[in-house]
């Protein structure tokens, strides 16, 4: 999820700075757009046909863009989750590109059927998690509704993305 990682990052410092650009960030047609992006990134997880990985770097994106927009007006604006979420997401996909998902060939056959039994479980497939986080946006009361989810999100990732290699 590079989109992902590199957007993570561009937001931990526009948190951290009063740009020009973080107020395009904040631009409602910029939030209508994201939620448009997501939802077809949802649709496409749907299909096995078009069940591919970019579904997952396009709708993790898209979403954080609306919560760093939607959440801006309802806590401070230099709230440290504002930089704190972005770069442990960050560091957290990057890690598991780097160690989890690079690590494909030293995995035993028994963890590898466990692996297969949970993808194919439906309470982890990608479109309730997904759901989920579009609900999570709305939880603002519940401030680590979001960073959790997401969390999972990207676990299901590497879950999806180091079976789709094997």
């Amino acid at each position: 999820m590079p989109l992902f990682i590199v957007l993570n990052l561009a937001l931990t410092f526009f948190a951290q700075t009063n740009n020009a650009f973080k107020s395009i960030l904040l631009m409602p047609l910029l939030t209508d757009i994201s939620l448009g992006v997501a939802l077809i990134s949802l649709v496409g997880t749907l299909f096995k046909k078009t069940r591919n990985l970019i579904w997952y770097d396009l709708f993790s994106s898209a979403v954080l863009l609306v919560w760093f927009a939607d959440w801006q007006s309802y806590f401070k604006e230099d709230s440290p989750m504002f930089f704190f979420y972005p770069l442990y997401f960050s560091i957290l996909t990057a890690l598991v590109s780097l160690y989890v998902i690079n690590a494909r060939d030293k995995i035993d056959k028994d963890s590898l059927i466990i692996m297969q039994s949970l993808v194919n479980k439906a309470i982890i497939q990608p479109w309730v998690i997904m759901l989920c986080l579009f609900l999570s946006l709305e939880a603002k009361q519940n401030f680590m509704l979001f960073p959790t989810l997401m969390t999972l999100f990207v676990i299901r990732y590497s879950l999806a993305s180091y079976l789709k290699g094997r």
